[in-house]
């Protein structure tokens, strides 16, 4: 029971309509993450593309560089992680939960 060819192909054809609309959308919206007590902030898209790191000059101490590259990376791997969620957020109603590659 193979159904409607022509049907099928219109449910394909709007499925991708409906994530190309939701990937344009995860362009535009942005999430964020820190480390530090907020010292460090990064700021990404949806698609995980980063906007903006902010460092807060307090925390520059050359004694301890490798504190603020530790932050750096915590705030770094938090923004991933919240736009990842973001993504499957918006995905998840389309593909029906199913992680698709590439996709969130």
């Amino acid at each position: 029971m193979m159904g409607n060819p022509q049907q099928l192909m219109r449910q394909m054809q709007q499925m991708q309509e409906r994530l190309a609309k939701i990937q344009e959308d995860l362009a535009n919206e942005t999430v964020e993450g820190s480390a530090g007590g907020g010292a460090v902030k990064v700021t990404m898209t949806g698609q995980q593309k980063v906007q903006a790191v902010k460092i807060d000059p307090a925390v520059l101490d050359p004694d301890d560089v490798e504190m603020l590259q530790d932050s750096m990376v915590a705030a770094f791997g938090e923004a991933q992680a919240n736009a990842q969620r973001l993504a499957e957020s918006r995905l998840g109603p389309l593909t029906g939960g199913l992680k698709l590659p590439g996709l969130g």
